[in-house]
């Protein structure tokens, strides 16, 4: 790697502030769409092609999960320069799956936990759903507590941690679940057990989190159906004994994987980045509306694409002077994966930035919370946590450190983006995390630097 972003060793990466940031970027295919095209392969009978998947550690493990389980899966290098892949998957339908010989294993992935739990509740086997070390930190008792309302047997570790252990039940109870907290993978996990189940199966959350589960679904012939309350939640209902058709899906690029160059491009004074083929699903693009209110310019051009549901554009975004923004709770788990990239665009606006209710970050890979307050702290930004809120003030000047990703690939990716912008050399320890979402990173940050 170029002496402006040296690698030490496998897991620790020194980056070196550019002097401008120019050139276009296809990205990692999105992770959502991913993991779901892979697993929706498995229940639906026929053959399935997915274009463009994202070939980070994540999909990687739901695609050896989905083998695992009886599909015959077929992964080949995919024709774009982002690194995805192209998978075919045959299968049988949900009544192929069949008990697999060991655990399985999810590696760093709460996404394929969760969903796989939650297929795995309606079907006739017993299971182990394992992964690292990471993963066996986070508890699971937000979908627990549901599939086992439906009849399932899921049990797991203390604290209801992984491994989780699953033994299906079909069919399984219908029930009228409320989320206590917004979680689309909680409610991804109690649709895809809704499919086995003898009724009509309801969830209802306070904020609507993303859709792509319910827009899958219905591209596969699935009777979804999705009610607004008005106040920024919503319901959804999922009929059980649903036949999922075999389809083609080409993947677009993972918005999360774009704010972060629509953050770099924002904060650098010398910089013109577009990123192509970006997912402008309504329910993941809040970071770009947030940036949009914090005077950040972002042109945005819809594209024809085949993904079925999902709107597709390419965005270009220009250097621009930026003003605090203050979020709400319900604002902050719209866009709970790039509030740590938020809060370094945050370090570089005018004013007190305020992202309230930010609780969920403290359940993912690490505690996202103190991870974020303590690199952007030690690299200079004025942050703070007050309870599960963050305060920010800015802007201020950012200066080359050592950081600590806490092996969280969001973490690792934001202080990559500090380093172009903070003075000297900037030193990120297990920086090798982007591997589990965005692959390529360093080798496109090398390519669109100066």
């Amino acid at each position: 790697m170029a002496a402006s972003a040296a690698s030490v060793d496998r897991s620790t990466v020194e980056v070196l502030p550019a002097a401008r940031l120019e050139g276009e970027l296809r990205l990692p295919g999105d992770k959502s769409v991913s993991h779901r095209a892979l697993m929706l392969a498995l229940l639906a009978d026929g053959e399935s092609r997915i274009r463009g998947a994202g070939d980070g550690a994540d999909v990687r493990s739901t695609a050896g999960i989905v083998r695992s389980l009886g599909a015959s899966l077929v992964r080949m290098p995919g024709t774009d320069e982002a690194g995805n892949v192209d998978y075919v998957v045959r299968s049988v339908g949900a009544a192929g799956i069949r008990q697999p010989d060991g655990a399985l294993d999810c590696g760093n992935s709460g996404t394929s936990l969760r969903l796989f739990a939650g297929i795995l509740a309606g079907q006739p086997v017993e299971a182990t759903l394992d992964g690292d070390a990471s993963l066996r930190s986070r508890p699971m008792a937000r979908i627990i507590e549901p599939l086992r309302a439906m009849g399932a047997s899921v049990e797991g570790s203390e604290g209801g941690r992984p491994p989780l252990r699953v033994t299906g039940r079909t069919p399984l109870d219908p029930i009228d679940w409320t989320t206590p907290v917004p979680s689309a993978q909680v409610k991804s996990a109690i649709l895809l057990a809704g499919l086995s189940a003898a009724g009509t199966t309801v969830v209802r959350e306070s904020v609507a989190t993303r859709d792509h589960t319910e827009r899958m679904l219905r591209a596969r012939g699935v009777a979804v159906r999705s009610r607004d309350d008005g106040g920024g939640g919503g319901m959804v209902e999922i009929d059980g004994g649903a036949t999922l058709r075999a389809i083609d899906v080409d993947v677009p690029g993972d918005p999360s994987a774009a704010a972060f160059w629509l953050v770099a491009g924002a904060i650098h004074p010398a910089a013109a980045l577009r990123v192509r083929h970006v997912s402008g699903n309504p329910t993941r693009r809040a970071i770009f509306d947030m940036l949009r209110r914090m005077g950040v310019q972002i042109d945005e051009t819809p594209v024809d694409t085949p993904v079925p549901g999902e709107p597709v554009a390419d965005l270009a975004v220009r250097s621009g002077e930026l003003t605090a923004l203050e979020l709400e709770p319900v604002e902050t788990a719209m866009a709970i994966d790039e509030i740590p990239v938020l809060c370094l665009a945050a370090t570089q606006a005018r004013g007190r930035s305020v992202i309230r209710g930010a609780d969920e970050l403290r359940h993912k890979e690490s505690d996202r919370i103190a991870g974020i307050v303590d690199g952007l702290g030690a690299l200079g930004a004025k942050i703070a946590a007050q309870g599960d809120d963050i305060v920010v003030d800015g802007p201020t000047l950012l200066r080359g450190t050592v950081v600590d990703s806490l092996g969280d690939h969001r973490l690792a990716l934001t202080f990559a983006i500090a380093g172009l912008v903070a003075a000297g050399r900037t030193t990120i320890i297990a920086a090798d995390a982007v591997g589990i979402s965005y692959p390529t990173f360093f080798a496109d940050l090398e390519r669109i630097r100066s």
